[in-house]
């Protein structure tokens, strides 16, 4: 699948990846704990009659909405989400660009992406005093103006959720010792037993880390080549290209991949050993990637005290344990068990130099177009 080509898929009534919901138990126990949410957050509905005049467009990835965590939600607010998952940033891009104003009132997107729709004018400014739940917050997710992107004109522009590293994940009966780099993706033992994730961006940057570019962000057009280069020579071990962390998980056990890019980092661990995978996690020697995803209001939103009302909705404490037990991943309201992010060499994503460049020699490489084609 090429970037971009999956352009998500619209769920009503939060339909989502997950669809083995926890059943009615756990359902009532999560509107009966978030009923109550709020109280300064108005009701948009005086009644069930009402619920098709309030909409709320969602746009987010796999994990971010899903259906028993959005039906509380309809409950609590009297209104109908229609959520639309995506797979990718490029596809995240493209939806955020099939119209204008974009289709949707809310989205999840990482602080780099954040970055390029605040630019091109996309989002909304957020009041902040419609997010009292931020409060319960990690005090460095608290201070916007701290994070790179989330603040705009002296307006935030996004409030964080969630995050995670982007290591490598090996499959300890294959891998004796732990890697201490991203190079061992090309150590040829490994030939037809990586996976590594489709997406232009972040196959550009983590492979900049590997070769020792301090800024992987920022190539010049001469290691962008050299990366170019690199990442053809990559394909010699490649079992495939995934998109959605499901999809990774199985392939990796039913072909029994040895080395795995960790686009989604922690949820993927989470899934493969769900799986029965006996895999381990690495931060690399050069550093890994990392990425935050935050929530933001579209400028066309038709509902923004819905939108308001959403964000706030997740940084809920259910929802982030919620988000924690099933998907693996770091909520910002609470440290992440044995994890000691200090002691890391952590990428934070940044907008990188030419977004069109890599995404056009990528889709080359994908393709199996030659090296001579690639100049030197």
């Amino acid at each position: 699948m090429q970037p971009g080509d999956s352009h998500g898929v619209r769920l009503v009534r939060g339909i989502g990846a997950r669809t083995r919901a926890r059943g009615a138990v756990r359902r009532l126990l999560i509107i009966l704990t978030l009923g109550l949410l709020a109280p300064g957050l108005p009701a948009f509905a005086a009644s069930p009659e009402a619920v098709n005049d309030n909409v709320l467009r969602v746009l987010a990835w796999p994990g971010y909405a899903d259906s028993d965590v959005v039906s509380a939600f309809e409950a609590q607010f009297h209104v109908r989400v229609e959520v639309t998952f995506v797979d990718s940033d490029e596809a995240l891009w493209t939806r955020m660009h099939s119209a204008a104003p974009p289709p949707y009132d809310v989205l999840a997107a990482n602080t780099a992406e954040i970055q390029r729709y605040a630019h091109e004018r996309l989002l909304a400014p957020i009041d902040l005093s419609r997010i009292p739940n931020r409060r319960r917050q990690l005090p460095n997710f608290q201070q916007l103006a701290m994070i790179d992107g989330l603040v705009e004109e002296g307006a935030a522009r996004a409030i964080p959720f969630t995050y995670s590293s982007m290591g490598l994940i090996y499959d300890r009966r294959q891998v004796s010792a732990a890697p201490r780099s991203m190079r061992e993706l090309w150590n040829p033992r490994y030939r037809g037993k990586v996976l590594d994730f489709n997406s232009a961006q972040h196959n550009f940057s983590f492979t900049a880390l590997a070769l020792g570019y301090p800024d992987p962000f920022r190539l010049s057009p001469a290691q962008t080549l050299a990366v170019a280069h690199k990442l053809i020579d990559l394909r010699r071990n490649l079992l495939t290209y995934y998109t959605l962390p499901e999809e990774a998980t199985a392939l990796f056990v039913e072909h029994r991949a040895a080395l795995m890019f960790g686009n989604y980092g922690t949820q993927q661990v989470e899934l493969l050993r769900r799986a029965g995978a006996d895999v381990g996690y690495v931060i690399p020697d050069e550093g890994a990637l990392a990425w935050l995803d935050c929530w933001a209001v579209t400028r066309g939103a038709q509902h923004p005290e819905l939108a308001f009302a959403w964000i706030n909705y997740m940084l809920e404490p259910a929802i982030g344990a919620l988000l924690t037990e099933r998907q693996g991943l770091a909520n910002t309201l609470a440290p992440p068990p044995g994890l000691d992010t200090g002691h890391q060499h952590l990428v934070w994503l940044q907008p990188v130099e030419d977004i069109a460049r890599r995404e056009s020699l990528w889709s080359r490489i994908v393709s199996g177009d030659r090296p001579e084609r690639f100049g030197k």
